[in-house]
């Protein structure tokens, strides 16, 4: 059995941003040379997220509207873990919703993936340096 491990980094200049990753996801698994396996994508800090869905504009327009619903990131004193001197803790809130990884099968060295299913890493707390982790593992 094979394995395979990189990071992928990020600087966002805004404080939220879904970016599209499958193909750096798909470089790496071309890289790793493994045809049939497991690949773990996940977000190393607790104000990102890794998932999968569709990459359209309106839907992720809709993420952003229905989060800030969940989470508003105003007013900061709503939120006891902004009393530590933060200003984040809608970000941790919508990491928790939108989730930390992506577990996705490979199949003949491709992802298989679904029609429209895309990887997504989500910002919720940007203009840093932050990690996303992709393991692969197989054969």
């Amino acid at each position: 059995m094979k394995s395979y491990r990189k990071e992928l980094w990020f600087n966002l200049p805004s404080r939220r941003a879904y970016i599209n990753i499958t193909p750096d996801i798909e470089k790496c698994l071309k890289e790793s040379g493994i045809k049939e396996g497991i690949l773990l994508c996940n977000a190393m800090h607790i104000t990102a997220s890794v998932f999968i869905n569709d990459d359209e504009r309106g839907l992720h327009r809709d993420f952003e509207k229905w989060l800030e619903k969940l989470a508003p990131e105003k007013p900061y004193s709503q939120y006891d873990h902004n009393n530590t001197g933060e200003d984040n803790a809608d970000a941790h809130l919508k990491r928790s919703v939108m989730g930390r990884e992506v577990v996705a099968a490979v199949t003949g060295g491709k992802l298989d993936f679904g029609p429209w299913e895309q990887v997504f890493y989500g910002e919720f707390d940007g203009k840093r340096n932050k990690r996303v982790l992709v393991k692969i593992i197989g054969e």
